[in-house]
Protein backbone atom coordinates (compact mmCIF):
# COMPACT_ATOMS: atom_id res chain seq x y z
CA UNK A 1 0.00 0.00 0.00
CA UNK A 2 2.73 2.24 1.14
CA UNK A 3 4.37 1.33 -2.32
CA UNK A 4 1.55 2.06 -4.66
CA UNK A 5 0.90 5.79 -3.05
CA UNK A 6 5.08 6.57 -3.33
CA UNK A 7 4.13 5.39 -7.24
CA UNK A 8 1.32 8.00 -7.26
CA UNK A 9 2.71 10.99 -5.45
CA UNK A 10 5.74 10.28 -7.73
CA UNK A 11 3.53 10.12 -11.17
CA UNK A 12 2.18 13.68 -9.59
CA UNK A 13 5.44 14.87 -9.14
CA UNK A 14 7.17 13.61 -12.62
CA UNK A 15 3.84 15.06 -14.47
CA UNK A 16 4.36 18.93 -12.82
CA UNK A 17 7.76 18.70 -13.85
CA UNK A 18 6.81 17.98 -17.47
CA UNK A 19 3.92 19.72 -18.34
CA UNK A 20 4.37 23.67 -17.92
CA UNK A 21 1.89 25.41 -15.89
CA UNK A 22 -0.53 28.24 -17.09
CA UNK A 23 1.83 31.16 -15.84
CA UNK A 24 4.87 29.66 -17.76
CA UNK A 25 2.81 29.38 -21.18
CA UNK A 26 3.88 31.66 -24.06
CA UNK A 27 0.62 34.67 -23.65
CA UNK A 28 -0.64 35.89 -27.37
CA UNK A 29 -1.96 38.74 -27.53
CA UNK A 30 -3.53 40.19 -30.61
CA UNK A 31 -2.46 42.72 -32.78
CA UNK A 32 -4.98 44.50 -35.80
CA UNK A 33 -4.28 47.47 -38.02
CA UNK A 34 -5.67 48.72 -41.63
CA UNK A 35 -3.91 47.76 -44.70
CA UNK A 36 -2.86 44.41 -46.04
CA UNK A 37 -0.14 42.08 -45.30
CA UNK A 38 2.56 43.79 -47.45
CA UNK A 39 5.66 44.89 -46.19
CA UNK A 40 6.66 46.66 -48.95
CA UNK A 41 3.47 48.93 -49.92
CA UNK A 42 1.97 49.07 -46.18
CA UNK A 43 4.36 51.03 -43.53
CA UNK A 44 1.67 49.61 -40.62
CA UNK A 45 2.35 46.00 -41.95
CA UNK A 46 6.21 46.46 -41.67
CA UNK A 47 6.11 48.09 -38.40
CA UNK A 48 3.81 44.96 -37.26
CA UNK A 49 6.00 42.51 -38.33
CA UNK A 50 9.45 43.93 -36.63
CA UNK A 51 7.13 44.42 -33.60
CA UNK A 52 6.31 41.08 -33.29
CA UNK A 53 9.93 40.20 -34.04
CA UNK A 54 11.06 42.60 -30.99
CA UNK A 55 8.55 41.68 -28.91
CA UNK A 56 8.89 37.96 -29.18
CA UNK A 57 13.09 37.85 -29.05
CA UNK A 58 12.59 40.31 -26.13
CA UNK A 59 10.74 38.39 -24.07
CA UNK A 60 12.73 34.44 -25.55
CA UNK A 61 9.22 33.92 -26.87
CA UNK A 62 7.57 34.41 -23.62
CA UNK A 63 4.88 36.77 -25.12
CA UNK A 64 4.24 36.36 -28.71
CA UNK A 65 1.83 38.10 -31.11
CA UNK A 66 -0.46 37.43 -33.93
CA UNK A 67 -1.06 39.70 -36.35
CA UNK A 68 -4.10 40.41 -37.87
CA UNK A 69 -3.92 42.93 -41.22
CA UNK A 70 -6.77 44.63 -43.68
CA UNK A 71 -8.93 45.08 -40.37
CA UNK A 72 -10.06 41.63 -39.86
CA UNK A 73 -10.78 42.33 -36.09
CA UNK A 74 -13.39 44.98 -37.31
CA UNK A 75 -13.07 48.69 -38.65
CA UNK A 76 -11.05 51.79 -36.56
CA UNK A 77 -13.69 52.36 -33.94
CA UNK A 78 -14.94 48.56 -33.25
CA UNK A 79 -10.94 47.95 -32.70
CA UNK A 80 -10.80 50.61 -30.20
CA UNK A 81 -13.77 49.71 -28.57
CA UNK A 82 -12.58 45.96 -28.28
CA UNK A 83 -9.23 46.96 -26.57
CA UNK A 84 -10.47 49.21 -24.11
CA UNK A 85 -12.63 46.34 -22.84
CA UNK A 86 -10.70 45.80 -19.73
CA UNK A 87 -10.07 42.01 -19.38
CA UNK A 88 -7.24 39.34 -19.88
CA UNK A 89 -9.50 37.40 -22.37
CA UNK A 90 -7.91 37.61 -25.60
CA UNK A 91 -6.50 40.86 -25.32
CA UNK A 92 -5.49 43.02 -28.17
CA UNK A 93 -3.18 45.89 -29.80
CA UNK A 94 -4.53 48.39 -32.10
CA UNK A 95 -2.42 50.53 -34.21
CA UNK A 96 -4.94 52.78 -34.84
CA UNK A 97 -5.39 56.03 -37.65
CA UNK A 98 -6.76 58.96 -36.22
CA UNK A 99 -10.37 57.91 -36.82
CA UNK A 100 -9.63 55.34 -34.03
CA UNK A 101 -8.25 57.67 -31.62
CA UNK A 102 -9.85 61.26 -31.89
CA UNK A 103 -13.42 59.13 -30.79
CA UNK A 104 -12.07 58.73 -27.42
CA UNK A 105 -9.14 61.50 -26.98
CA UNK A 106 -9.77 63.99 -29.95
CA UNK A 107 -6.96 66.41 -28.27
CA UNK A 108 -5.12 64.02 -30.46
CA UNK A 109 -5.98 66.87 -33.56
CA UNK A 110 -3.75 69.01 -32.23
CA UNK A 111 -0.57 66.98 -33.30
CA UNK A 112 -1.68 67.43 -36.89
CA UNK A 113 -1.83 70.92 -37.34
CA UNK A 114 -0.38 72.27 -40.79
CA UNK A 115 3.05 73.27 -40.48
CA UNK A 116 3.95 72.42 -37.38
CA UNK A 117 7.48 70.29 -38.25
CA UNK A 118 9.89 71.80 -40.78
CA UNK A 119 11.19 68.24 -41.07
CA UNK A 120 11.42 64.83 -39.81
CA UNK A 121 13.82 65.12 -36.75
CA UNK A 122 11.51 68.05 -35.35
CA UNK A 123 8.61 65.72 -35.58
CA UNK A 124 10.44 62.39 -34.07
CA UNK A 125 11.53 65.01 -30.93
CA UNK A 126 8.06 66.34 -30.76
CA UNK A 127 6.48 62.40 -30.80
CA UNK A 128 9.90 61.08 -28.55
CA UNK A 129 10.27 63.93 -25.55
CA UNK A 130 7.20 66.55 -25.89
CA UNK A 131 5.01 67.76 -22.89
CA UNK A 132 2.19 67.70 -25.57
CA UNK A 133 3.18 63.84 -26.11
CA UNK A 134 3.71 63.02 -22.13
CA UNK A 135 0.71 64.52 -21.64
CA UNK A 136 -1.19 62.82 -24.31
CA UNK A 137 -0.03 59.50 -23.25
CA UNK A 138 -1.23 59.90 -19.68
CA UNK A 139 -4.66 61.58 -20.66
CA UNK A 140 -5.39 58.36 -23.05
CA UNK A 141 -4.68 56.29 -20.15
CA UNK A 142 -6.49 57.85 -17.69
CA UNK A 143 -9.64 58.00 -19.98
CA UNK A 144 -9.29 54.52 -21.42
CA UNK A 145 -7.20 52.04 -19.58
CA UNK A 146 -5.23 51.38 -22.44
CA UNK A 147 -1.40 52.62 -23.19
CA UNK A 148 -0.95 54.93 -25.72
CA UNK A 149 2.85 54.25 -26.80
CA UNK A 150 4.15 55.37 -30.38
CA UNK A 151 3.32 57.59 -33.16
CA UNK A 152 3.68 55.45 -35.64
CA UNK A 153 5.33 56.68 -39.09
CA UNK A 154 3.79 55.96 -41.67
CA UNK A 155 4.22 57.80 -45.01
CA UNK A 156 6.23 60.72 -45.99
CA UNK A 157 4.85 64.55 -45.21
CA UNK A 158 1.67 65.80 -47.30
CA UNK A 159 2.86 67.87 -50.35
CA UNK A 160 1.00 70.21 -52.60
CA UNK A 161 0.34 69.44 -56.26
CA UNK A 162 -1.06 71.68 -59.01
CA UNK A 163 -0.92 72.14 -62.82
CA UNK A 164 -1.24 75.24 -63.36
CA UNK A 165 1.69 76.80 -61.37
CA UNK A 166 4.75 76.72 -59.31
CA UNK A 167 4.02 77.20 -55.92
CA UNK A 168 6.40 78.89 -53.21
CA UNK A 169 4.30 80.95 -51.19
CA UNK A 170 0.58 81.69 -49.79
CA UNK A 171 -0.21 83.80 -52.40
CA UNK A 172 0.44 81.71 -55.34
CA UNK A 173 -2.91 79.60 -54.84
CA UNK A 174 -4.83 82.63 -55.46
CA UNK A 175 -7.78 81.64 -57.87
CA UNK A 176 -7.18 77.62 -57.54
CA UNK A 177 -9.29 75.05 -56.79
CA UNK A 178 -7.89 72.01 -54.59
CA UNK A 179 -9.49 68.32 -53.57
CA UNK A 180 -9.79 68.95 -49.75
CA UNK A 181 -10.20 65.75 -48.30
CA UNK A 182 -12.01 66.83 -45.43
CA UNK A 183 -13.12 70.27 -43.60
CA UNK A 184 -9.94 71.29 -42.27
CA UNK A 185 -8.04 70.77 -45.56
CA UNK A 186 -10.82 72.94 -47.27
CA UNK A 187 -10.26 75.44 -44.42
CA UNK A 188 -6.79 75.42 -45.04
CA UNK A 189 -7.30 75.96 -48.98
CA UNK A 190 -9.33 79.36 -48.29
CA UNK A 191 -6.96 80.41 -46.02
CA UNK A 192 -4.45 80.87 -49.01
CA UNK A 193 -7.49 82.40 -51.21
CA UNK A 194 -8.05 79.02 -53.20
CA UNK A 195 -11.17 77.00 -53.10
CA UNK A 196 -11.49 73.60 -51.69
CA UNK A 197 -13.97 70.87 -53.30
CA UNK A 198 -14.57 67.14 -51.66
CA UNK A 199 -13.41 64.85 -54.67
CA UNK A 200 -13.01 61.10 -53.60
CA UNK A 201 -10.21 59.54 -53.98
CA UNK A 202 -11.32 56.74 -56.65
CA UNK A 203 -12.30 60.00 -58.57
CA UNK A 204 -9.46 62.86 -58.20
CA UNK A 205 -7.24 61.37 -61.30
CA UNK A 206 -10.01 61.89 -63.48
CA UNK A 207 -10.76 65.44 -61.60
CA UNK A 208 -7.37 66.80 -61.73
CA UNK A 209 -7.27 65.73 -65.94
CA UNK A 210 -10.42 67.27 -66.75
CA UNK A 211 -9.74 70.49 -64.64
CA UNK A 212 -12.55 70.00 -61.83
CA UNK A 213 -9.52 70.93 -59.59
CA UNK A 214 -6.29 72.20 -60.19
CA UNK A 215 -4.48 70.68 -57.13
CA UNK A 216 -4.39 67.75 -54.38
CA UNK A 217 -2.23 67.27 -51.16
CA UNK A 218 -1.04 64.00 -50.39
CA UNK A 219 2.56 62.42 -49.32
CA UNK A 220 4.59 61.25 -52.60
CA UNK A 221 3.99 57.83 -51.94
CA UNK A 222 0.30 58.27 -52.61
CA UNK A 223 1.05 60.74 -55.67
CA UNK A 224 3.06 57.91 -57.11
CA UNK A 225 0.50 55.47 -56.20
CA UNK A 226 -2.53 57.27 -57.79
CA UNK A 227 -0.67 58.14 -61.06
CA UNK A 228 -1.44 61.63 -59.97
CA UNK A 229 2.10 62.95 -61.79
CA UNK A 230 0.20 62.30 -65.24
CA UNK A 231 -2.13 64.89 -64.29
CA UNK A 232 -0.07 67.39 -62.22
CA UNK A 233 2.52 68.99 -62.78
CA UNK A 234 4.55 70.87 -59.90
CA UNK A 235 5.24 69.44 -56.57
CA UNK A 236 5.49 71.65 -53.43
CA UNK A 237 7.37 69.60 -50.20
CA UNK A 238 5.51 71.89 -47.73
CA UNK A 239 5.61 69.42 -44.63
CA UNK A 240 2.60 70.24 -44.39
CA UNK A 241 1.16 67.25 -42.05
CA UNK A 242 3.26 64.04 -40.54
CA UNK A 243 1.74 61.36 -41.30
CA UNK A 244 1.78 58.76 -38.74
CA UNK A 245 -0.86 56.18 -37.10
CA UNK A 246 -1.17 54.91 -32.98
CA UNK A 247 0.06 51.83 -31.49
CA UNK A 248 -1.95 51.58 -28.67
CA UNK A 249 -2.32 48.43 -25.98
CA UNK A 250 -4.76 47.24 -23.74
CA UNK A 251 -3.97 48.14 -20.72
CA UNK A 252 -4.76 44.69 -18.18
CA UNK A 253 -2.72 42.82 -20.74
CA UNK A 254 0.18 45.37 -20.60
CA UNK A 255 0.20 45.56 -16.45
CA UNK A 256 -0.38 41.42 -16.22
CA UNK A 257 2.98 41.70 -17.30
CA UNK A 258 6.36 40.81 -15.39
CA UNK A 259 8.60 44.59 -15.51
CA UNK A 260 11.23 42.54 -17.88
CA UNK A 261 8.19 41.48 -20.61
CA UNK A 262 6.13 44.77 -20.00
CA UNK A 263 9.84 46.75 -20.77
CA UNK A 264 10.57 44.36 -23.37
CA UNK A 265 6.92 45.16 -25.27
CA UNK A 266 7.86 49.20 -24.57
CA UNK A 267 11.01 48.59 -25.73
CA UNK A 268 9.83 46.86 -29.33
CA UNK A 269 7.67 49.63 -30.17
CA UNK A 270 10.63 52.20 -30.19
CA UNK A 271 12.87 50.08 -32.03
CA UNK A 272 10.16 48.67 -34.44
CA UNK A 273 9.01 52.78 -35.19
CA UNK A 274 12.40 53.61 -35.41
CA UNK A 275 12.96 51.04 -38.60
CA UNK A 276 9.55 52.34 -39.87
CA UNK A 277 11.34 56.30 -39.75
CA UNK A 278 14.36 55.08 -41.45
CA UNK A 279 12.30 53.20 -44.19
CA UNK A 280 9.89 55.96 -44.60
CA UNK A 281 12.67 58.96 -45.33
CA UNK A 282 14.08 56.35 -47.68
CA UNK A 283 10.71 55.42 -49.75
CA UNK A 284 9.89 59.18 -49.61
CA UNK A 285 13.60 60.07 -50.83
CA UNK A 286 12.86 57.80 -53.47
CA UNK A 287 9.13 58.80 -54.34
CA UNK A 288 9.92 62.25 -54.97
CA UNK A 289 12.92 61.19 -57.05
CA UNK A 290 10.64 59.14 -59.27
CA UNK A 291 7.84 61.82 -59.70
CA UNK A 292 10.50 64.23 -60.49
CA UNK A 293 12.24 61.48 -62.97
CA UNK A 294 8.47 61.51 -64.54
CA UNK A 295 8.48 65.64 -65.41
CA UNK A 296 6.94 66.90 -62.50
CA UNK A 297 8.81 70.23 -60.78
CA UNK A 298 10.15 69.69 -56.95
CA UNK A 299 10.43 72.62 -54.94
CA UNK A 300 11.15 72.94 -51.25
CA UNK A 301 10.53 76.15 -49.35
CA UNK A 302 12.59 77.70 -47.65
CA UNK A 303 12.64 78.41 -44.02
CA UNK A 304 11.05 81.91 -44.29
CA UNK A 305 8.94 80.65 -47.60
CA UNK A 306 7.28 78.15 -44.49
CA UNK A 307 7.32 80.53 -41.81
CA UNK A 308 4.88 82.47 -44.55
CA UNK A 309 2.62 78.82 -45.36
CA UNK A 310 2.82 78.85 -40.87
CA UNK A 311 1.75 82.52 -40.33
CA UNK A 312 -1.38 81.91 -43.30
CA UNK A 313 -2.56 78.63 -43.04
CA UNK A 314 -2.40 77.77 -39.52
CA UNK A 315 -4.54 80.44 -37.57
CA UNK A 316 -8.21 79.54 -39.42
CA UNK A 317 -6.93 76.08 -39.11
CA UNK A 318 -6.33 76.34 -35.39
CA UNK A 319 -9.67 77.90 -34.87
CA UNK A 320 -11.83 75.14 -36.73
CA UNK A 321 -10.11 72.84 -34.54
CA UNK A 322 -10.83 74.09 -31.18
CA UNK A 323 -13.85 72.97 -30.64
CA UNK A 324 -12.13 69.53 -31.19
CA UNK A 325 -9.05 69.44 -29.63
CA UNK A 326 -9.67 72.58 -26.89
CA UNK A 327 -7.33 75.64 -27.05
CA UNK A 328 -4.81 74.85 -23.93
CA UNK A 329 -3.93 71.45 -26.20
CA UNK A 330 -3.66 73.29 -29.25
CA UNK A 331 -1.68 75.94 -27.44
CA UNK A 332 0.84 73.05 -25.93
CA UNK A 333 1.17 71.19 -29.27
CA UNK A 334 2.31 74.65 -31.11
CA UNK A 335 4.87 75.42 -28.75
CA UNK A 336 6.54 71.88 -28.31
CA UNK A 337 5.99 72.35 -32.11
CA UNK A 338 8.38 75.04 -32.06
CA UNK A 339 10.58 73.63 -29.45
CA UNK A 340 11.02 70.71 -31.73
CA UNK A 341 11.97 72.42 -34.82
CA UNK A 342 14.29 74.69 -32.63
CA UNK A 343 16.25 71.38 -31.44
CA UNK A 344 15.78 69.61 -34.79
CA UNK A 345 18.34 72.83 -36.18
Amino acid sequence: MKYAKFVAVAAVLAFCLVVPSVSDAAREVRMSYNGPADAENNAVHLFAENFKKFVEEGTKGEVTVRLFPDSQLGNEEERMELLSKQGMNQPIINVASFAGVAPVFPEIYASAIPFMFNNYEAAHFFFDNSRFWKKSKEEFHKRTGAYLLEAVEEGGFLAFTNNRKEIKSPEDFKGLKFRGMDEGQIILYKSFGASGTPVPWTELYMALKTGVVDGQMNPAMYIKMGSLHEVQKYLTLANIQYSDQFLVVNGDFLDSLTPEQKTAVIDAGKKANALNRQAMADQDKKDIDYLVEKGMIAYSPTPAEMDAFREAGQPAYVEWLKSKAGEDWLNLALECAKNANEKAK
